[in-house]
């Protein structure tokens, strides 16, 4: 399992309002690069975001689905990659003082030709693109957040 964490200067709410928007999903996450569609009870258990990783025209059209979800806590899931390999994430949201919120992102590969790599060398590929998964989280956040304490329309 790879681990990587932040702090976004933000508390939980507004880092899950985002994690909780399925539109989002593209913004944050690299690698993915268009979002096909949100089932409408993202991100209750079972919802999936249908969504394509790479860049054109080498790209592949997949799914991302809701494992589990405590609302402003927790959301784990299960991103697949056809022959690439499926992955299980885990994100906690970590309240820290003054409205802070340390957000962790731990990924395991479960499947597929990923699942044959060293977890050595599954951190040397994870470990970075998850480090700007994160600030890329951040920035979303953030840009509705906007330092006022209110989360922005």
């Amino acid at each position: 399992m790879v681990e990587v964490s932040r702090t976004v200067p933000a508390p939980p709410e507004a880092v899950f309002e985002i994690l909780a928007d399925g539109w989002s999903y593209s913004g944050w996450v690299v690698g993915s690069c268009h979002i096909r569609d949100v089932d409408a009870s993202w991100p209750q258990v079972g919802a999936r975001i249908h969504h394509s990783v790479g860049g054109w025209p080498l790209q592949l059209e997949d799914t991302t689905a809701v494992l589990a979800v405590e609302p402003g806590v927790s959301l784990e899931l299960e991103a697949r990659g056809g022959a690439l390999g499926t992955a299980k994430i885990e994100l906690s949201l970590v309240p820290n003082g003054a409205g802070e919120t340390t957000v962790r992102m731990a990924e395991s590969v479960t499947g597929g030709v990923g699942g044959f790599l060293p977890e050595s060398l599954q951190s040397l590929m994870l470990g970075p693109r998850n480090k700007e998964s994160l600030s890329r989280l951040s920035a979303l956040v953030l840009g509705r957040w906007r330092g006022t304490g209110q989360a922005q329309p």
